[in-house]
């Protein structure tokens, strides 16, 4: 009875006018920069965050939520017609929902994906209703210490499933801690890292840092791009046939399950979910050869899976505080702007805002499934909008959004630089997303760390005598070790490869 109230509660939050409408913008925003390649969620939410200020916190993090899992669906939509993703978490997609594109079954590849996607997405924000309480009332007995800990396996755990080099991965979680000291000490009132800048005596922006790497960067990246979107694809029967029901189903629900576990995960997320979902569906099949040549379990594991973990990744944030992945980071950094700290207590200090925005995410599934079948044809078109009309619009919007935000010459200077940055990580196959997140838990891990050792007058074993801190800290002594066991890291290295 508890669990339906809240849900009233949400829903009554949910279908205000204002909230509705957007809902609808940010799961139309999602689908839009989900077709358009090279322009990711992260990118736009960073671009569009002092736009937010303006609202409600409740508004705009349902908008921002939008934008995130509509990508979802709205990076199938190319996979399948052009070949060429929209999302990451959509290039899996391209395997073999291309190929069923090219035997005149588009239509059926794309309501399985919208489908899947409804599906799954309905099921994990289920999943946060029922999930999220019981995890906040374990929450409330953390302190310090515990906090601390929990931070610390968030850090390894996004090292041992990032993409690629492990040292690269460690080596942009510490370059975003060191970022994250830059400011005024609050201990001792003494600046730090500031260089007699007097705009870094509050730390480095963080709409600042974001719009940089991923607004500024991802620019310069795609200025690069020369191909253009083709559609040579045959749309066919918008229907999947009773045989392509009969294969998908399966597949939409271990997809759905794996999903919702690896949001959850540290360092998990949509793109992680999808490569699994298809390498799961793969081993499953009694016919893997037929993957790669057009098989609907290619397309409804993958899809279901991206938005199932786009949603369950939610769960941390939102109840212990903790982000699994760089967008949860920015929606961190997002709604201490607002005022709001994501925790254990959001629930009973902030029930519209949590159960509104639950809500909102089923409001958000509906209004996807509506608006992006139908809109197929207009989809396709904005693929033909050129980038040299795209880009300088977006890197007009990114200084005119960092500038307004303190009327600061210098914060424009700095996103510039964190886009170069960004631009030459990229270069050289390191990955922004795990600076931004010890970019975000830096200043938190410090705070819980000098926190503890006030409480326990420098005793350091306060992390290892307590029962919660030390299961923490052990398991993330097991996930360290067994990113170095060589073993273990030809597995995770085959494994991303694959």
């Amino acid at each position: 009875m508890e669990l339906l109230d809240n849900l009233a509660l949400g829903f009554g939050v949910a279908v205000s006018p204002a909230n509705l409408f957007f809902c609808f913008v940010g799961a139309l925003l999602g689908t839009l920069i989900g077709v358009l390649p090279g322009i990711g969620p992260l990118a736009t939410i960073s671009i569009l965050l002092p736009v937010t200020f303006q609202f409600q916190p409740v508004t705009a993090l349902i908008m921002l939520a939008g934008i995130y899992y509509g990508a979802q669906y709205g990076g199938s939509t190319t996979s399948i017609l052009v070949n060429l993703p929209g999302e990451t978490s959509s290039i899996v997609t391209c395997l073999d929902g291309h190929q069923m594109a090219r035997k005149g079954r588009a239509g059926a590849a794309l309501a399985v994906a919208a489908l899947g996607s409804f599906f799954a997405g309905c099921v994990s924000t289920l999943l946060i209703a029922v999930a999220s309480p019981p995890l906040a009332r374990i929450g409330l007995s953390f302190q310090a210490p515990e906090y601390f800990s929990l931070m610390v396996v968030g850090l390894i755990g996004a090292v041992v499933l990032a993409h690629g080099s492990v040292v690269k991965a460690v080596g942009m979680i510490l370059l975003g801690l060191l970022l994250g000291l830059v400011g005024t000490d609050l201990t001792t009132g003494r600046q730090r890292y500031t260089f007699g800048i007097g705009e870094l005596s509050d730390g480095i922006g963080f709409v600042t840092i974001a719009m940089g790497l991923f607004g500024v960067a991802d620019i310069l990246t795609n200025l690069e791009r020369t191909e253009v979107p083709r559609l040579t694809a045959v749309l066919g029967k918008l229907w999947p046939t009773r045989e392509e029901f009969r294969q998908a189903a399966p597949a939409v629900c271990r997809g759905t399950v794996l999903g919702s576990l690896l949001g959850v995960l540290p360092g998990g997320g949509a793109a992680l979910a999808s490569f699994a979902a298809y390498a799961l569906e793969k081993k499953a099949s009694r016919h893997p050869e037929r993957f790669g040549r057009g098989a609907v379990e290619g397309v409804a594991g993958p899809e279901s899976a991206n938005n199932a973990a786009a949603q369950t990744s939610f769960i941390p944030m939102l109840t212990l505080g903790i982000p699994s992945n760089a967008l949860m980071a920015l929606l961190v950094g997002a709604m201490s702007i607002f005022g709001v700290i994501p925790g254990p207590r959001i629930l009973t200090d902030q029930p519209k805002l949590f159960w509104g925005l639950v809500a909102s995410m089923w409001i958000g599934n509906v209004m996807l499934l509506i608006i992006n079948l139908p809109l197929i044809g207009i989809w396709v078109q904005m693929l033909r909008i050129p980038y040299r009309l795209l880009h300088p619009m977006i890197l007009l919007f990114c200084c005119i959004g960092v500038y307004s935000l303190n009327t600061s010459a210098v914060e424009v200077g700095l996103m510039a630089l964190f886009g170069l940055l960004g631009y030459i990580l990229l270069k050289f196959g390191f990955e922004p997303a795990p600076m931004l997140l010890g970019f975000v838990l830096g200043p938190l891990m410090e705070e819980n760390l000098r926190r503890a050792l006030a409480v326990s007058r420098g005793d350091a074993s306060v992390f290892v005598t307590r029962p919660i801190s030390a299961g923490l800290l052990a398991l993330a002594v097991v996930l360290l070790a067994s990113v170095l066991m060589p073993k273990l890291r030809r597995v995770r290295e085959d494994a991303f490869a694959e």
